[in-house]
């Protein structure tokens, strides 16, 4: 049975546009360092997992459009760079702490803003609206993912 996500990336980082740029419009979700959120990552994504690509920490948070996890957990490489902001001294290749998984866009949608899902009693219990939630990674309820995949994101603004 298929999960569904919520997986928050900063556009000026990786945004949807990065990733329909990118090979296969593929991306290694790198620099997760929550521990709930590297659990989900490594103990519950599966392959063809859908995924609401979240665009945060920018001028219009929301949704901007439909993904897949396409490849399990492995190590993130960024926690064995010390050029990198997202490296851990305590990790090693042998015992890694960090591990990302591969999300492969499948269409840009028209953004479904965070003001615009907080409007709708449907999504009252999605977990990335809670008061004080700052996971990278949520699941989604199916019935809630029904609800943006069917009726909001074919509903015009």
């Amino acid at each position: 049975m298929p999960r569904y996500w919520l997986m928050k990336t900063e556009p000026a980082v990786v945004g949807i546009d990065d990733v329909l740029a990118m090979p296969q419009q593929t991306v290694d979700w790198w620099g997760v360092r929550n521990y709930q959120a590297r659990n989900f990552m490594r103990d519950q994504m599966q392959v063809g997992d859908g995924v609401l690509f979240y665009h945060s920490s920018c001028p219009e948070p929301g949704i901007a459009g439909l993904a897949e996890v396409s490849q399990l957990a492995y190590p993130d490489r960024t926690q064995f760079d010390p050029d990198s902001p997202y490296f851990d001294p305590k990790s090693t290749p042998e015992n890694p702490r960090w591990v990302n998984v591969d999300v492969r866009v499948v269409k840009k949608t028209r953004l479904v803003g965070l003001d615009e899902l907080r409007t709708h009693p449907e999504l009252a219990h999605l977990r990335a609206l809670q008061k004080g939630n700052r996971l990278s990674i949520t699941p989604v309820d199916p019935a809630e993912w029904k609800f943006i995949t069917g009726k909001l994101m074919k509903a015009s603004k």
